[in-house]
């Protein structure tokens, strides 16, 4: 349910994945490093389908600084996870979450920004960080896609571009960390018929559904999953 919920989301949004997922998977996984592997690899399956559909908008000019900068951090963050206590993960993931949500309910239709080389380092930064320690990498780039993109078409195939290729590598980051065990690939296999209905369903209302409205229930839902993580 919550694999069809986020590849839904995904399809409709542009991004949301694994926000929505690592809601519920670090406490389904038996350990956080397994639950960001999982959602990531779930995450491939929506992005590679609308990058495949949606390649001829792909402008590879505004995508190679930020998914580089992005690459190179997210390897670092993955080797912390170890290291960090599950109780700090959550304390962390609880207020990524929620700063999240406030973020994206007040300002995301408000704020522009250069679309520069320093910005996208740094957004790929913030990025990195947030794929590899929570595998919700979209915040930071979609804020970067969004006015980076002239219009709709052209967003979608950069987002989706940027999640397939940061999730297949992180996937190997993962593995290498010991994070790819068979639990990982059993669940995998059982969530990809639900991430496949999920991306057809959000197929079919991508160009008719009104979408602040639900955008504000994510939101509201990220909230609080945020603060049952922290008190958790």
């Amino acid at each position: 349910m919550f694999a069809l919920g986020a590849a839904f989301i995904q399809r409709t949004t542009g991004f949301g994945f694994g926000i929505f997922i690592m809601t519920m998977l670090p406490y389904l996984m038996p350990s956080y490093g397994e639950a960001t592997a999982l959602s990531g690899m779930l995450a491939m399956i929506t992005s590679l389908i609308i990058s495949i559909r949606y390649r001829s908008f792909i402008p590879w000019r505004k995508l190679v600084v930020i998914l580089t900068t992005f690459l190179v951090v997210s390897f670092l963050a993955i080797q912390l996870i170890p290291v960090l206590s599950g109780k700090i993960m959550r304390i962390i993931l609880g207020i990524t979450l929620i700063a999240a949500a406030i973020y994206f309910w007040f300002f995301s239709d408000n704020i522009r920004m250069s679309t520069g080389v320093g910005t996208q380092m740094s957004l790929g930064v913030i990025s990195g960080s947030m794929g590899g320690l929570f595998g919700m990498q979209g915040p930071p780039a979609v804020l970067y896609f969004l006015s980076a993109c002239k219009d709709k078409d052209e967003y979608t195939a950069l987002c989706q571009t940027y999640f397939l290729i940061g999730n297949v590598v992180m996937t190997f980051y993962r593995a290498n960390s010991g994070f790819l065990t068979e639990t990982v690939i059993v669940s995998w296999f059982y969530g990809v018929p639900a991430v496949l209905l999920g991306t057809w369903i959000g197929g079919r209302v991508y160009d008719r559904l009104t979408l602040p409205v639900l955008r504000k229930v994510v939101y509201v839902y990220i909230a609080i999953s945020g603060i049952v993580a922290l008190i958790k």
